[in-house]
């Protein structure tokens, strides 16, 4: 096959908003170890989230994760607090959640539905189908681990950092004429949080360590060096706590004294002392508590104990930073990077700091890998990180927009590992979803609605407003066939292709005729969180649920044909997909987000959640130029909604407006978002309260406007667009190890506003097409662009003409 391309071989396009025409790029060559690489992305030197005292509030403290712990870094003086989070310390425990009255009730709801008696089904869904107990449990902490520094002065020349790059707090001040150091990570391959405190004078660390927690639980001691915190997760509707946890705290000071007393242990003197934590429980699976923690966390403090402190933070380092270090992104640095963060979010909307925009950026990888590894639990509300027994919206999992956003940038950002325990959730539902289907529905397959917990809860729950919603499930199915679109992994496609069958033909069977329009639509259903009329939401056939089933049904076609798998079950679901109700325009020229035009009529017509754009992003299903008039609706429809919203959904519109190709209308949502408003002090995405989707959102969005994707699995085709909505205020810059559909490696650099150099790593052989601008003001291409082959483990250098 030949790969040698000149300027005529290619016709393609990729430049922002600033440009005014299109850009022809060339492959100038096409080599393997020597193509030249795209101008190396300036030293990122303060990837930090900083300030210049410690935390007052929980929303100034630092995030710290290894995947399944997390710890809040305060950072004071005289009292060091370091929050503590388990991934599977949860109030209650394994039970049923089905509602025995569902399945006689199911037939007359849908009749209600259909006889336009909203109100009707949505109190008879209250009565009769909503799940028992009608809401799932919270996410709960831990506790504290408290150190108490008795001989504490007022403290000078303080500083407290994050520093992205090694995943590791630093605190430094001066006190008493001695400089203190304390650095803290949390280790994924030694399973611990260590801390590491320092002094430039010997025999100046003195204190005090306890545990504090709101759990019902113990401190006590063993030996003279380790602290032992032990409780159960908290009740909840009824259900008893039956986590049992224990966090253990090992000290080794080096120099000076310990002495053990009734729950403490006081530190004299030391020149230095480690502090190696580990938290365990006995959760073992969803339905399985049967684990010892008081085990488990001796044989990882054994086992961390065995190593030097330098030794903990050579292997930290190794795993954390080769994920890390695959993205870097440059836009430039002003003096305003040398400020605080605090100080940073607050003038970032009036100022010129476009490194805030990429410390946020990165800020969004670093919390999915601090929050999401393979073995732990998915992210949550919270990612890791509560300080509570009953947190805003129980820090759950959220299926009908916030889980997913959470893993939206795991596959553009290079981080395709941090997928893994969302796949899991997707095997725990689809077993608890197969009773939900055959108890509640008498159907096959498997089922989930609006929420999920840790004992995977399955049913419609808090209200049928918000509950009845079926097509969760469905949507968490999306992020299988993407994974295998960036990836092209078949192995890993062909592990989790039962679920998304099973998924697929819970909705065959349960599909019911509209009989208005003869489509096939859900029934019950609502469109997410959002009414019609006044306070009800139960409806058929919303816009959201037919758009998440097309990709549904097309991801299990593509799937099975892929794997030469269920011929027959193909063609059922090929049939019920084109009998899907359609998306249609209103009156008002939008994207109507209901089979009926309800939208300027709805009482919030500004609402958060901008279900009925699914289509657009995360789906694919709105383009400009295969569907131009759903593509202006859909444009129509975000304007109608506005930009005012809570942070999460200002994190869904930044991607909307990229894919409307509209850099500047996303930098505005960009700005908009990185206020105190919308942005903590330590750049978590206030909803509010915290709410960490917004960050996810927020990375992925940027993400989108530097590059976009498409893949045709049967002609292995990657369409690519570069730079699709670079706004005016990033005119300089680059981008390294951003990934792209095809499982493709992209670095892009750029001035002016225009693409200097493009470089592309193939990681399988693809057929690549470079496309033409696809901005929604730009003539439609006259000359299509030409599709070249792409050999894995070469590189293609794409240059304007």
């Amino acid at each position: 096959m030949n790969t040698s391309l000149n300027r005529r071989d290619l016709l393609a396009a990729g430049l922002g908003t600033l440009a005014a025409v299109p850009l022809a790029l060339a492959a100038e060559s096409v080599v393997s170890a020597v193509a030249p690489p795209v101008e190396a992305a300036a030293p990122e030197e303060s990837l930090s989230v900083r300030f210049r005292e410690p935390a007052r509030q929980w929303l100034e403290a630092l995030p710290l994760g290894n995947g399944r712990l997390g710890a809040m870094v305060f950072g004071g003086t005289d009292r060091e607090r370091l929050q503590l989070n388990e991934d599977t310390v949860w109030a209650g425990g394994p039970h049923d959640y089905a509602n025995p009255r569902a399945l006689d009730a199911l037939p007359e709801i849908r009749k209600l539905v259909f006889a336009e008696k909203y109100r009707d089904a949505q109190e008879r869904i209250n009565a009769d189908f909503a799940g028992q107990p009608i809401t799932q449990m919270p996410y709960q902490t831990v506790g504290d681990l408290i150190l108490d520094f008795p001989d504490a002065a007022d403290a000078t020349e303080y500083r407290r950092e994050l520093d992205l790059r090694d995943a590791t707090v630093r605190i430094h001040y001066t006190a008493n004429g001695v400089r203190f150091t304390r650095e803290y990570f949390a280790s994924a391959p030694d399973d611990v949080l260590v801390l590491r405190l320092t002094a430039d004078r010997p025999g100046s660390i003195t204190l005090t360590a306890t545990f504090a927690s709101p759990q019902t639980s113990e401190v006590t001691g063993e030996g003279e060096n380790t602290l032992l915190l032990t409780g159960v997760s908290g009740a909840s509707a009824g259900i008893p706590g039956q986590v049992r946890f224990r966090a253990s705290a090992q000290l080794r000071n080096e120099g000076g004294t310990l002495v053990a007393e009734q729950g403490r242990i006081h530190v004299r003197k030391a020149d230095a002392l480690t502090v190696l934590v580990a938290i365990a429980t006995n959760h073992r699976a969803y339905d399985d508590l049967t684990a010892d923690p008081a085990r488990r966390t001796a044989e990882t403090l054994a086992k961390a104990a065995s190593r030097t402190v330098d030794s903990l933070r050579a292997a930290h380092l190794a795993d954390y930073r080769p994920l890390f270090q695959r993205v870097s992104l440059d836009l430039g640095t002003t003096p305003d990077a040398e400020k605080p963060t605090p100080e940073r979010v607050a003038t970032f909307k009036n100022a010129n700091d476009p490194h805030l925009a990429v410390l946020q950026f990165q800020f969004g990888r670093y919390l999915l890998i601090a929050s999401s590894r393979p073995g732990t639990q998915p992210a949550n509300l919270q990612g890791i990180w509560n300080e509570s027994l009953n947190p805003p919206w129980g820090s759950k999992y959220t299926i009908n927009i916030n889980t997913e956003m959470n893993y939206w940038p795991a596959l553009p950002a290079n981080l395709a590992e941090c997928c893994e325990p969302l796949f899991a959730m997707i095997r725990d539902l689809a077993v608890t979803g197969r009773k939900m289907a055959r108890d509640q529905y008498g159907a096959n397959g498997w089922v989930t609605h609006h929420n999920t917990d840790l004992w995977r809860g399955a049913a419609p729950v808090d209200g049928a407003f918000w509950g009845m919603w079926p097509t969760g499930g469905a949507w968490l199915c999306k992020a299988v066939w993407d994974h295998y679109e960036y990836t092209l992994d078949r192995e890993a496609l062909r592990k989790h292709y039962p679920h998304l069958r099973e998924a697929a033909r819970f909705f065959v069977e349960t599909l019911v005729v509209d009989p208005r329009t003869g489509f096939l639509v859900t029934c019950p259903s609502v469109s997410p969180e959002n009414a019609h009329h006044s306070d009800v939401s139960v409806c058929a056939g919303p816009t959201m649920d037919n758009a998440i089933l097309r990709d549904l049904f097309d991801a299990v076609v593509r799937s099975a044909e892929i794997l030469d798998l269920d011929p027959d079950f193909r063609k059922e679901v090929t049939s019920a997909r084109e009998r899907l109700a359609p998306m249609r325009i209103g009156n008002a020229g939008q994207l109507q987000e209901w089979q009926e035009d309800w939208d300027m009529d709805a009482p919030e017509i500004r609402h958060r959640h901008v279900s009925h754009l699914y289509g657009l992003y995360p789906g694919q299903q709105i383009d400009p130029h295969r569907t131009p008039d759903l593509f202006a609706a859909a444009r129509k429809s975000l304007e109608i909604r506005g930009d005012e919203a809570t942070g999460w959904s200002m994190g869904w519109k930044i991607n909307l407006w990229a894919r409307l190709r509209d850099g500047n209308h996303a930098f505005k949502l960009v700005a908009d978002l990185l206020t105190p408003e919308r942005t903590a002090p330590n750049l978590f995405d206030l909803h509010p309260p915290f709410q960490i989707d917004g960050n996810f959102g927020y990375t992925a969005g940027v993400a989108e406007m530097l590059l976009q994707s498409r893949f045709d699995a049967a002609s292995r085709t990657v369409e690519l667009e570069i730079l699709p909505a670079l706004p005016g205020a990033w005119p300089d810059g680059n981008v390294r190890g951003l990934r792209a559909r095809g499982n493709l490696i992209v670095d892009i650099a750029w001035k002016q506003g225009k693409l200097v150099e493009a470089v592309l790593h193939a990681g399988s052989d693809i057929n690549l097409r470079p496309l033409r601008s696809r901005r929604a003001d730009a003539a439609d291409p006259t000359t299509e662009p030409t599709t070249f082959p792409a050999l894995a483990g070469k590189k293609y250098r794409l240059i304007p003409q």
